[in-house]
């Protein structure tokens, strides 16, 4: 097995590739990355990789985004600078997604800044990471009820991003905002966000990834910029980096579309019920010693935008 001195007094390449997958699959799945990201290391044993490495992965599951959602991104700036060059630019629904989008990721940048201190102590206790887990899922609940009386009452969702109002992507933006609890899941909350709105599930999942972009982008390429000489330092240590970069990368962009055409057909039940399940694992990793419940254990990483990522010693960033 390789094993790779630079990350942690020594990382397993095989460490470096299934804590890239984790990151992609759980950053855009509704089920919480903190928690799997606590979870994952605890149980098998391993240290934490570091702020660098969990910014780069960051980066990975970014470029994701980008290349999976890359002809809606064409879409919204186009429409947003036919906008600013005819001076109108609320006149088309792209360019007022695209405003929306801006504003929406105030909230978090502002509330982020401003509780900076408290996401990277209280709010990383595991205690807390279990209660919001289940708090997330009860949101998520609350849209699946919203979506069945909807629809019993005959009412039909609003599809495609044509369809957003600027009340959805506002309302959305402010949501997001919770996901700085570890644990709440930003894709679930804002995706439980557009159902509730009345958006179709779909909808809600791709306003919800278009949103994620400009906070995700700032905090992850920031981190890595402060951390750039521990992900660069050695060679063994941007191969780790690498590694983990490139299967976030990919499982994140599978994730992505897996969900989108998931969500075509289906609903949010199946995540609702494995966060349950999550909350449980969590509760019993706490009650059995398997997992500390300090929020500074060396586990956790608070970055300033975002609270779903790896290590508390990170100077703090942003999303």
């Amino acid at each position: 097995m390789i094993r790779l001195a630079g990350w942690s007094a020594g990382m397993q390449l095989i460490e470096a590739v299934t804590l890239g997958i984790v990151q992609g699959v759980s950053e855009f799945l509704p089920i919480s990355s903190t928690a799997h990201l606590r979870i994952v290391p605890a149980l098998l044993g391993w240290q934490d990789p570091g702020a660098g490495f969990s910014a780069v992965i960051q980066c990975g599951t970014l470029l994701a985004v980008c290349v999976a959602m890359r002809q809606d991104i064409r879409h919204l700036l186009r429409g947003f600078l036919t906008g600013v060059k005819t001076g109108q630019p609320l006149a088309t629904a792209a360019s007022r997604v695209a405003i929306m989008i801006a504003l929406g990721t105030l909230p978090i940048v502002v509330v982020g800044f401003a509780a900076r201190h408290f996401i990277r102590g209280q709010a990383r206790q595991l205690e807390v990471v279990a209660a919001a887990v289940l708090l997330g899922t009860l949101l998520m609940t609350l849209a699946e009820g919203a979506a069945w009386w909807r629809s019993k009452r005959g009412q039909t969702d609003r599809d495609g991003l044509q369809s957003v109002h600027f009340s959805d992507g506002l309302t959305m933006g402010l949501l997001q905002v919770l996901a700085l609890i570890p644990g709440i899941s930003r894709s679930g909350i804002t995706i439980a966000s557009g159902i509730l709105s009345g958006l179709d599930r779909r909808t809600a999942a791709r306003l919800s990834f278009l949103l994620s972009l400009p906070a995700v982008a700032a905090a992850g390429l920031l981190e890595a910029w402060q951390q750039r000489q521990e992900i660069f330092g050695t060679i063994d240590a941007a191969s780790m980096a690498v590694a983990g970069a490139l299967s976030a990368a990919i499982v994140g962009y599978g994730s992505i579309r897996w969900l989108l055409a998931m969500l075509s057909t289906n609903t949010l039940w199946p995540f609702i019920l494995y966060r349950l399940g999550l909350a449980a694992v969590l509760v019993w990793l706490l009650t059995t010693g398997w997992i500390e419940s300090s929020a500074c254990n060396g586990k956790t990483q608070s970055n300033f935008f975002y609270a779903e990522a790896l290590n508390c010693d990170a100077t703090t960033t942003v999303f």
